[in-house]
């Protein structure tokens, strides 16, 4: 019992939605954002990117898995992580910048102009990473439309890198960027994941636990098809996986305390 407690352990802990070593299926994209990190962090040419695709569709991982391969290269210069979720307000994201730089508080127009007086001075790049960056959505589209002109000023040190879930959001409210000679931000998009896609990224997962497999292999091209059809989420397809190996291990444990011992014991 031991043994097999061990492997459904196991088992959920590589079903978990951890930041793997490999992302499969996102080749192509992870080397679009370490080429536009290399060429305008590394480079110090101001820019931004913006990346769009359902939940589960892999964005956040493939970004945290690039700023953690390009570590080294990224050492000169600061870079800032935030969730938009977390903020009281979609200007709260102009106070949260300054704490992260080490600016004085100001709030209303003194607080944007010491901003942006600051990222246009010299110093060392600014990598801001803004992920669920639908939530800075506000009347006229202001707290974004700053945020993405920022990093075409003259002498800007901002690179901007923003996450959402919804595909024309730089369209919608961000119509006026198109228009600037520099032209609108660079968009990278994810699809969601294919039935193959699932499936591989199940099994390597579940590749991990010794001994038998936990999951049967059919099951598992079930769950890839089924949750393919529905949305491509690989998170949903780690978490069914997950509970079922719960319900098993439950089953087992069960049985296991009711079922008498041969010998009579």
């Amino acid at each position: 019992l031991a043994a097999s407690g061990t492997c459904y352990q196991r088992a959920k802990q590589v079903l978990h939605v951890a930041v793997p070593d490999r992302l499969h299926g996102r080749e192509k994209e992870m080397g679009t954002i370490r080429q536009f990190l290399r060429d305008h962090v590394c480079r110090r040419q101001p820019g931004s990117l913006y990346i769009s695709g359902a939940p589960g569709t892999g964005k956040t991982a493939c970004l945290s898995r690039v700023l953690l391969d390009c570590k080294d290269e990224l050492t000169k210069s600061k870079t800032i992580l935030l969730n938009c979720m977390s903020l009281n307000s979609p200007q709260g994201v102009f106070h949260a910048v300054a704490q992260q730089l080490g600016l004085p508080v100001a709030t209303g127009r003194e607080g944007l102009r010491r901003l942006e007086k600051h990222l246009t001075a010299q110093g060392p790049m600014v990598l801001l990473v803004l992920d669920e960056l639908d939530q800075l959505e506000s009347k006229g589209q202001d707290v974004l439309y700053t945020l993405f002109e920022w990093s075409r000023l003259p002498n800007s040190r901002l690179v901007l890198v923003g996450l959402a879930n919804t595909l024309d959001l730089t369209d919608r409210g961000l119509a006026r960027l198109g228009a600037h000679p520099a032209g609108s931000p660079r968009l990278l998009h994810f699809p969601p994941y294919t039935r193959e896609q699932l499936s591989t990224i199940l099994q390597e997962r579940l590749g991990q636990v010794a001994g038998d497999p936990v999951l049967d292999a059919a099951a598992l091209q079930f769950c890839a098809r089924k949750v393919s059809a529905v949305s491509g989420d690989a998170r949903k397809a780690l978490d069914v996986c997950r509970r079922a190996v719960e319900v098993v291990e439950l089953e087992v444990r069960s049985q296991t305390l009711l079922k008498p011992l041969p010998g009579g014991e």
